[in-house]
This record gives C-alpha cells, structure tokens and sequence, in this order.
C-alpha cells in the first residue's frame, strides 16, 4: 500500500499588529486634574460670594460626580458617556428644576432681591439734611484722587485721597485748600460719570463735623441715612420715627399702616401659585380656555397635517400619475424654506387691508374677513397656516410607509370588489398607525408648544377682557406663560413657572407615552 501523505503542515498564524498609543504620564494626568478641579472650585466660591447658592451647589455636585468618575476604576467606563450626561444636567435638569422651585416662591418684577438686598437697599437711602456744596475731582501728582469742594463763604475744602476702601465709619478728613497742596486739574464730567458708583461710597467729614456725600454729579451734601436698623430687625425712618417691619409672608416691609414699601423680596410661597391657577376666577378661567385651545390646536394640526400628507402620498403613489419627480420636488419645497419667513409671508397675505387674500375675497364676494380682530377666524388662520409648513413632514413619512405595503394587498381587495375608501380604511391606514403613532405624539407634543407660529402670526392676540394676566384667544400654554413672564406690567415669573411646571408634566406624559409605544420587543 502507497505510504499515507504526510499532514499538511498548518499555516503559521500571523499575529495581528495593533497599534499601541502611548500613556499620558501619571505625574501629568494628576496634575491636569488637579488644575481643574482647582478651576472649578473657583467658580463655585465666585458664584457662591455672588449669592448665587443653588447654582454653586450645582456645580459643586457635578464636579464632585466628574472626580468620582474620572478617578475611580469602578466607574472607569462611564467617563465616556460622562460628557452628555453632565451637558443633560447643566442644560436640562438643572433648569428644570430651578424653573419648578421658582414656582414655590412670590419671584416677580416687584420682589426680584433677597431679604438681605432689601434691607441693604432701604439703609443705604438717604435724605438730604443740609446744606449743598459744588466740587470736582482731581487727580494729583501721585495718581490718586481727591474731592475738591467749594464751600461758598466757608472757604474751598480738599478731601484725603480716595484710596483703599470706603468705610462709613472712617470718613475722610478734609483740609483747607491751600494745606492740601496740587492737586491737579479737575477731571472732565464724563470721568466723573464713570467713577460715580465708587463716588458715592465715600463719606467726607469737614472740621465743624459735617458728613458729606455724594449728591448728583456736581454736588456734594450733608446726608444722613434714612433709616436705621433696630435690634429687632426693624428700620427705624431718622426723618418721621416710622418703624418699617418685614413681612416673610408677602415679602415687603411694611409700615405701621400695613402699606407695602418697595422693592420687595423673595420669600417662600407654597402652593400659592398653584392653587392661583386652580382658584382664582381671573387666572383660572383664561388657563383653562388656552389649555383647551392648545390642545384642539395640537390636536387638530396632526389630523390635517396627516390628512393632506396622505393624501398627496398616496396621489404620488399613483401609476397614471406622469412627473412624480417634479411634484415631490414642489410639494415639500415648503418644508425647505425656514418656518419663520413663511409664517411672515403669510402674515403679509392675511393682512386685513392690504393681504392678497382680502382682496380677492373682496373682488369675489365683497367681504374682508377681521382675519387678526376675530378670535374664530385667528384660530382658523393659524391652523391654515401650520398646516402648511406641517404637511411636508407627513408627507416623507407616508411616502416611505406607502412604499412598504406589498401590492398584493391592494391586488388582492381589488379582485374582491373592494373600493379605494375601503383600502384606506381596511389597509392603508391599519398599516400606517402602528409606525406612525410614536411620530404623531412627538408632532403633537411639538405643537403644543408652538411658540414662534403664535408669536410670529398673531402675539396671541385678540385678547380676552377682563383677566388679570396677558392672554388672548390665540395664546398657547407656552405663549401664555411667557407673556405672564415678560410682558405683564408685573412680570410675575413664580407664576409663569408654575404654568410652565404644568406644561412639563403634561409634555412630559406624552413623552412617556411615546416611548411606550415605540418600544421594540426583542
């Protein structure tokens, strides 16, 4: 028998060369943590001498997260997801949270400061308690900066030089002119101008014991603070001995008459806002007709928007159709042009006077409809409108769906006598919903806070009479709540975001929804 052939030998197996980067010196790497940390926790000291305790807190929380992070093997592969979720609690989170506590509180234009500004504000008034004097400024031959104040018969006056940090309690000295030596030229008003914060800081005391101040830009006064705080936190008034008390509940000093004194500050409020929604007849009745509007206003655009979308999809589908290419091109071309200039060039053409529209309503039937006056006619036109820059979007989608039914289906119906309402109703839409639902929800959700079409077309208007808040017919929630915030002569942000607290769980809820029903079963 033929001797067996030898086994192949095997290939030897060539070992891949992988590329190797090199380490960062562990003497480096400490060292570039260490002067961030040391950065960062400047800024949290800097926003903490500001004031500013919950954004220091903040901060000091996702520093110390980052650290962790950064440093700790357990967590070593979390550093790279690190980045977005520090970015979602900065630019999310954070302002969320901030916007519901502002809810909690009476924060409006009227009670901006904290008790502590308040009451800083109100001792740093003044009353005039004597005679005026005119001065100017100088600057001498050191650099430094003295006052120099005509006194009328009482002579000419130069203070000390203007250094270091004024301290009511050490005034400066003044002294004769002709003891103080050069003191330079005087410095022109616009310098005086810029210097004037730092100006009337300074209390000056002459030889016969007068304090003076500050008083405008060319003049300087014998002043003594209004009011004096008192062992029991009270403000006693140097001119009248009325007593100004803090009220923590509506967060005013008040009088011995109960007559608030501004500014106010900052306090703590419960549910008050809340239940101002809820309660109050001027503020409840105008929410609960722009919540209604809101919703039929979502609603209703996701309906025609999917309604015109379709339909010109399944058209698009058709086979006797010739130049398919050049109506997809034309139907979305408004998808491609920026909202916000065909919502202007729409708000041209609905112009009651001069639109295109008006006018040939006018040739046609003889009518200008009040298009910006009447609230049903806005609300019709802003539905109009959004239906416009809406149906493109609808349109891709159903194109691409359309596109995923087997023709059979459609074969199939035909053969038994189906008509096209019953392929649409027993096919085409069965079809359709399941993928579309989760973008439906997101549309909705979208237009529910659609800001710039209601600021851009109709800033909300026409009004409703008889509310204590900015609101008008075509205001949505979020409209709504900004003009609470910025355009009300009272600017009441605590109420504004309790507004927009309850548009977060209302968006919110759908959100959830929409992940319920796009979730993929494995």
């Amino acid at each position: 028998m033929p001797a067996a052939n030898p086994p192949a030998e095997l290939p030897t197996p060539v070992m891949s060369k992988t590329l190797s980067f090199p380490r960062m010196p562990t003497a480096l790497r400490w060292g570039i943590w260490s002067l961030c940390n040391a950065f960062a926790l400047y800024l949290v000291i800097a926003l903490y001498a500001q004031g500013q305790t919950a954004f220091a807190l903040f901060g000091l929380v996702v520093c110390a997260i980052a650290s962790f992070v950064f440093v700790s093997r357990r967590a070593y592969a979390h550093r790279y997801i690190f980045p977005s979720v520090a970015g979602m609690l900065i630019f999310v989170i954070f302002p969320l949270l901030y916007t519901v506590g502002i809810g909690f509180t009476n924060f409006s234009g009227t009670n901006l400061l904290s008790f502590e500004q308040a009451q800083r504000y109100h001792l740093r008034q003044t009353y005039l308690a004597g005679e005026r004097y005119g001065f100017s400024l100088h600057r001498d031959g050191d650099g430094q900066l003295r006052m120099r104040v005509d006194k009328g018969a009482q002579g000419v006056w130069v203070s000390a030089p203007l250094e270091g940090e004024p301290l009511e309690a050490e005034p400066l000295g003044m002294a004769p002119l002709a003891e103080a030596g050069d003191i330079g030229e005087a410095l022109p008003l616009r310098e005086v101008i810029k210097l004037r914060g730092g100006l009337e800081q300074w209390v000056m005391r002459s030889r016969q014991g007068e304090l003076l101040r500050l008083f405008g830009l060319r003049e300087v006064a014998a002043v003594q603070p209004l009011y004096r705080l008192q062992e029991d936190g009270s403000l006693l008034n140097s001119q009248t001995g009325e007593r100004l008390t803090a009220d923590h509940d509506i967060g005013y000093y008040v009088d011995g008459q109960g007559q608030r004194v501004s500014p106010g500050f900052t306090v703590y409020a419960g549910w008050s806002n809340f239940a101002r929604v809820l309660t109050d007849p001027q503020i409840r009745s105008p929410f609960l007709q722009i919540f209604v509007w809101t919703v039929c206003f979502a609603a209703l655009t996701v309906l025609f928007t999917l309604t015109v979308g379709l339909v010109l999809a399944s058209l698009l589908q058709w086979e006797m159709v010739r130049g398919k290419a050049f109506y997809r091109v034309m139907l979305i071309l408004p998808y491609a042009v920026p909202g916000f200039i065909s919502i202007l060039v729409f708000k041209g053409l609905f112009n009651q006077n001069f639109g295109e529209i008006n006018l040939m309503l006018d040739a046609l039937f003889g009518i200008r409809p009040d298009w910006f006056s009447n609230p049903t006619l806005a609300r019709s036109m802003i539905l109009v409108v959004n239906t416009w820059l809406g149906y493109p979007y609808m349109l891709l989608l159903c194109m691409g769906l359309l596109q995923a039914i087997p023709r059979d289906l459609y074969e199939a119906s035909a053969m038994d006598g189906a008509t096209p309402l019953d392929n649409l109703l027993k096919i085409t839409l069965p079809l359709l919903i399941k993928p579309l639902a989760p973008l439906l929800i997101a549309t909705f959700a979208f237009n529910f806070n659609n800001f710039v079409l209601i600021t851009l077309l109709t800033r909300g208007g026409p009004d409703i009479l008889g509310t204590t808040t900015p609101a008008g017919t075509t205001d949505l929630l979020v409209s709504y709540t900004y003009r609470i915030a910025f355009q009300d002569s009272g600017q009441n942000f605590a109420l504004a975001a309790a507004i927009a607290t309850l548009i977060f769980i209302v968006v919110g809820a759908m959100a959830w929804l929409n992940l319920k029903l796009s979730r993929v079963k494995v």
